[in-house]
């Protein structure tokens, strides 16, 4: 397993590998045990799906025996959705530092789409291990949602949006998102997909077309330096507990 040519930390856009490699202070034996861990089916997910992998090698490319994966996660399962929460907390609660001051619904809403975009572009094999382990666990889709979720009703507060539906306009938001992840992720999009899709996120929101333009090709803002991860009780589904329990 030496050779195992997976992923790792270093791959993903540096503020965001500054999210997932920073440990709050404090972290006991037990815990730095279990980021090794997720770390390593990191590696063995990333190189050859979730499906394919095995706790065996995990267990490898950790550089421990089986039996102490075991001690920390009963199943192939359980390691899933415990990266599922590691990873969507930490990349997630990075993002939203960079929305700090930003007070517009609708320009949260691009910055979240085209920040998840770019992600896609800069660390394709990232973006469809996010993907794909968001598929296996369905309640990261949720836990983020519930972010997506307070933005699409900041927008209705300040009459940018007008909805008919409001599940209907988070399923756009949260599908459309993920689609274009895909697309970029495969290298099938332009250099401006983050942008064209942002637009077309904001129509479809009831914005005016010109507008919608405008508002999705504002400069992103920089992310803040990273002093800690802010921790984001869940709003109203409870999607955090959840993951927490999968």
């Amino acid at each position: 397993m030496s050779n195992f040519k997976g992923l790792s930390i270093a791959d993903l856009p540096a503020p965001l590998a500054e999210a997932l490699a920073w440990q709050p202070s404090g972290q006991g034996k037990r815990e730095r045990t279990r980021r090794q861990l997720l770390l390593a089916a990191v590696q063995v997910f990333g190189a050859q799906g979730v499906p394919g992998a095995t706790i065996q090698e995990i267990a490898a490319v950790a550089g421990m025996t089986t039996g102490t994966v075991y001690n920390h996660f009963d199943t192939k399962e359980a390691i899933v959705a415990a990266l599922a929460l590691w990873m969507t907390e930490a990349l997630n609660a990075r993002i939203l530092q960079s929305l700090d001051g930003v007070a517009e619904g609708a320009q949260r809403t691009v910055i979240g789409h085209r920040r998840h975009v770019w992600l896609a572009r800069e660390s394709p094999r990232w973006a469809l291990l996010l993907l794909e382990i968001s598929a296996s666990v369905p309640a990261t889709a949720q836990y983020i949602a519930q972010f997506a979720l307070a933005d699409l009703r900041l927008g209705v507060e300040q009459k940018a949006f007008h909805l008919s539906s409001e599940a209907a306009a988070l399923d756009l938001v949260m599908g459309l998102g993920s689609q274009a992840m895909l697309t970029a992720a495969q290298g099938k999009a332009s250099a401006d997909h983050d942008m064209d899709t942002a637009a077309l996120l904001l129509r479809g929101l009831g914005m005016e077309t010109d507008h919608a333009a405008t508002v999705a090709r504002k400069p992103l803002p920089d992310f803040p330096p990273l002093d800690a991860l802010p921790r984001h009780p869940p709003v109203g589904s409870g999607a955090l507990q959840l993951l927490q329990k999968a």
